[in-house]
């Protein structure tokens, strides 16, 4: 590696990126910009203020773990620890209003997720040659940028939008909002359908010092951030830019009855499982974890939650356990962690292709109603976000090149085709093709399973920047 590349300021860099601000609720808040665009930048001196740098990031988590302890050591619940983070990225529309015309040297950023729709396969339509994808209204008409705040209260949320309008005035106007929460009670750090999430994001090199296992082989920081070690496309980054991160903000619905009924109606047949253990192997086996978070290739074959609940084991798989990389006896090739960190299926060299992941469940518990009849009736999911230098490399290639692809991992017997990834994986033309997956009965691995619906929906997104610190106070905003 180069040693002319200075290492990252961790003061200058956004904590959402990073470190990642602890949370219990979350709003996502759209705004474009007015025409006023000189007040807004005048304006946005009294904001960045609130912005959540990475060393304050590290400092609530350092604070909430100290609490925690202290809280053990009594014998007593910890309570919740006051938090609220901010975070602030720009479209390539919202830098064109604020007048910044240089490439940050990623294409995709600039064109924007709506002109990548079609080729990430989100649903819609084509009428003479325009694609225009099964969006919600707001994600097509060019958003300028976005406010993430994070806390342990949804009034602590409230209170610093409230802030944060006040100091801006009438130079923006919000255009959507959405709030995401934890789960509720033993379904925390659960998405919808039921399984633990957040559990495999890459180590950085310079700082993570002390990587779990099974994170994989640390990843470059220029991976991440713009401008730094080993970017890819460092030569061609505005200086402004480095120490920012490309967001991708995706919409995501979930079915989640509707999962749930094609899994009740379809239990794999093992041994002497019952119908009910049937149908959570199925869910397991499309996963590529059980709902506790641990691993297949671990527990291959029965949930282990004290396995799931150690960070020191429930990560530390690669898929090289003896043969494995070549059957589907343990993990199917298409499982959903398997086809989005293929680990050793590339001989553990995916380290370009990581994201960091953040994010957070959006919409209401499952109702009676909903699980009785099978059929989705209110609006829950995943408010998907995560970080990269390059999308080409990052979430664009994963979803496109990797989930969406039928033949990937590549290289596997030629009777057992991987398939779709059976949970975000998209087929190119869905009205008229449906989704199948190999080897999710491990009886049978050359049997393909078909998949009736997509039970993730894509309802639109954005690409984001999210700048650095003092690209705020210097590139962004004017005094």
């Amino acid at each position: 590696m180069s040693t002319t590349v200075p290492p990252v300021d961790i003061n200058n860099v956004q904590g959402d990126i990073l470190a990642g601000i602890p949370k219990k609720f979350e709003a996502t808040l759209f705004f474009n910009i007015d025409d006023n665009v000189t007040a807004f930048r005048k304006n946005l001196t009294k904001v960045i203020p609130f912005i959540t740098t990475t060393t304050q990031a590290q400092g609530i988590r350092a604070s909430i773990l100290k609490h925690k302890q202290e809280a053990a050591a009594r014998g007593a619940q910890a309570d919740l620890v006051p938090v609220v983070g901010v975070t602030l990225a720009f479209s390539q529309f919202g830098l064109k209003k604020i007048g910044i015309n240089d490439h940050i040297g990623d294409s995709l950023f600039e064109n924007g997720q709506l002109a990548d729709a079609q080729a990430l396969n989100d649903k819609g339509t084509i009428k003479d040659n325009k694609f225009t994808p099964d969006w919600l209204p707001v994600f097509k008409n060019g958003i300028h940028g976005v406010f993430v705040i994070a806390s342990d209260s949804q009034s602590s949320i409230e209170a610093k939008i409230t802030e944060i309008k006040s100091k801006l005035g009438t130079t923006i106007h919000e255009v959507f909002r959405v709030n995401g929460n934890v789960r509720p009670k033993e379904e925390a750090g659960h998405e919808h359908f039921g399984f633990l999430d957040g559990i495999s994001n890459p180590a950085v090199i310079d700082f993570d010092t002390h990587p779990l296992p099974g994170q994989g082989n640390p990843i470059s920081p220029g991976f991440i951030l713009l401008g730094r070690q080993d970017d890819p496309n460092r030569t061609s980054r505005p200086s402004w830019a480095v120490e920012g991160s490309i967001m991708a903000f995706r919409y995501l619905s979930q079915l989640v009855p509707e999962f749930n009924t094609f899994l009740k109606k379809n239990p794999i047949q093992i041994g002497e499982m019952t119908p009910e253990q049937g149908s959570e192997f199925l869910g397991a086996r499309l996963m590529g974890r059980w709902k506790s978070g641990a691993p297949l290739d671990l527990a291959p074959l029965k949930d282990d939650p004290e396995l799931a609940a150690d960070r020191q084991r429930n990560n530390n798989f690669d898929y090289s356990f003896p043969e494995d990389i070549q059957t589907q006896d343990r993990c199917p090739f298409a499982a959903h962690v398997r086809k989005t960190n293929p680990r050793n299926d590339l001989g553990n060299r995916v380290e370009r292709n990581r994201i960091i992941r953040r994010g957070i469940p959006f919409g209401p518990e499952v109702t009676p109603t909903e699980a009785q009849q099978g059929k989705t009736t209110h609006d829950r999911g995943l408010l998907f976000r995560c970080y990269q230098s390059v999308l080409g490399n990052g979430f664009h290639f994963i979803q496109q090149s990797w989930a969406n692809n039928e033949g990937f991992p590549f290289g596997k017997p030629a009777d057992q085709t991987p398939g779709f990834d059976p949970i975000i994986g998209q087929a190119p033309d869905p009205n008229s093709r449906v989704r199948v997956v190999g080897g999710t009965n491990p009886q049978n691995a050359t049997a393909n399973l078909s998949l009736p619906t997509d039970w993730v929906v894509s309802k639109g997104g954005e690409y984001f920047f999210a700048p650095s610190i003092s690209a705020l106070k210097t590139t962004f905003a004017t005094a």
